[in-house]
């Protein structure tokens, strides 16, 4: 498993697309945090980097799929998912090497935004005048959210061998668990408590529960719950290529 991981994240960094990816999740945030004039820090008035943690989970939804689309995909194309199953490496530990893979790459595309916390933290009257808990949990909320994209992109490619597919069909998985359940509940055909349940089935609801600084283990149990269903996914499209 440690080889296929080692193998994964070097062919990331040995393109000229990994490090464009990185770049443009990276310029995006700058852009909108300390540029553009509706979501400026500096003109807002507040020190916070709440606008980070607002569209950080848009740009994973392009960003995450972009990375995973060739996980699978490439090997189905090239014939080499055959040559790969022959190793003494089970299904799981291949899925778990490409997953612990693509979660390494959003822990590096999310270290350097650390800089915008430092920042906003020197420039708060007095210094230090911010909300590190709640901020603290936003980034812990956001790791999982991207875990949780990067684990529905690598199943999206586990269905075809084709890139560009794969990362349309990644792209809509993360809307719909992400956005959809939370205009469903707003409907109105919901009653009672049916909205509320409707609306907890969404990544959303869990994802804004964690900004606010609260560890909730309910919250947890979503995230990890999500991840693994994806992965067992993954191992069962992956096993029914071998039938």
């Amino acid at each position: 498993m440690w080889a296929i991981y080692i193998k994964e994240v070097r062919q990331f960094f040995s393109s000229l697309v990994g490090f464009l990816a990185l770049l443009v999740f990276l310029l995006m945030l700058g852009l909108f945090l300390w540029i553009f004039p509706d979501t400026n820090i500096l003109d807002f008035g507040y020190a916070n980097i709440d606008g980070l943690f607002a569209l950080s989970p848009y740009i994973f939804m392009l960003l995450i799929p972009a990375i995973t689309m060739r996980s699978f995909s490439e090997e189905l194309s090239t014939g080499t998912f055959e040559l790969l199953v022959t190793r003494p490496v089970s299904e799981l530990q291949i899925v778990g090497g490409k997953y612990l893979a693509a979660i390494t790459l959003i822990a590096i595309a999310l270290l350097p935004t650390l800089i915008y916390f430092i920042t906003v933290y020197r420039v708060a009257l007095p210094v230090g005048n911010v909300d590190t808990g709640g901020i603290a949990g936003s980034y812990i909320g956001l790791f999982l959210l991207g875990c949780v994209f990067a684990a529905i992109g690598i199943f999206a490619s586990s269905v075809t061998p084709n890139q560009i597919v794969a990362f349309l069909f990644g792209v809509f998985l993360c809307f719909v668990l992400y956005q959809a359940f939370g205009y469903l509940s707003k409907l109105g055909i919901f009653f009672g408590k049916n909205d509320f349940i409707v609306e907890q089935l969404g990544i959303d609801a869990h994802y804004a529960s964690m900004s606010k600084g609260v560890i909730d283990t309910r919250d947890l149990v979503y995230f990890f719950s999500v991840i693994a269903g994806f992965l067992l996914f993954t191992k069962t499209a992956l096993s029914a290529r071998k039938w």
